[in-house]
């Protein structure tokens, strides 16, 4: 079991285009095992590979709450389809304490590669969708800040500005 560090906002490798897995090799299940151990001691619902500063098409999510895990791993997913809005609040680790209302689409369809390397594709409605969705965008080096409206973005922007100089981020 590792706990792997968990990269906050302002970190260079969360603005980076994560590259796509060639192939599923024992260092990549580790990574896999590890993250799962960094967002369950994290109490995180998905966590990106760049989360952790390792830039791969790599995403794992468990959406069940604590003591009934269902874990997911998505390596180099893609959305295939998309339907209906929803709009709620979203935390993200690389934001710690805080989370806002975004606007995500409330049901998503993904392709995708699983950890023994087989073709996948999962459905993803509510939680879920948005779990997808905000992963996904961490693969492609968007942070949720940008999905939401600038003066929301300007108030947390001006939040952690004001924690660095406590030394609370």
């Amino acid at each position: 079991m590792s706990i792997l560090k968990i990269r906050k906002y302002g970190d260079s490798v969360l603005r980076k285009k994560c590259k796509p897995i060639k192939q599923i090799t024992p260092e990549i299940k580790k990574l896999i095992s590890d993250m799962f151990d960094t967002m369950y001691a994290n109490s995180g619902v998905g966590l990106a590979a760049s989360q952790v500063g390792v830039p791969l098409r790599l995403l794992i999510i468990d959406t069940k709450p604590a003591g009934k895990k269902q874990p997911l791993v998505l390596i180099n997913p893609r959305i295939i389809r998309k339907s209906g809005k929803i709009y709620e609040v979203e935390g993200c680790l690389s934001f710690p304490g805080i989370a806002t209302e975004i606007k995500r689409y409330k049901n998503v369809t993904v392709n995708a590669i699983n950890e023994e390397g087989l073709p996948i594709i999962v459905e993803g409605k509510e939680l879920l969708s948005r779990a997808i969705q905000h992963e996904i965008d961490h693969l492609e080096g968007i942070v949720f800040t940008k999905r939401m409206p600038l003066l929301k973005r300007f108030k947390i922007q001006y939040e952690i500005r004001k924690r660095k100089k406590q030394g609370m981020w």
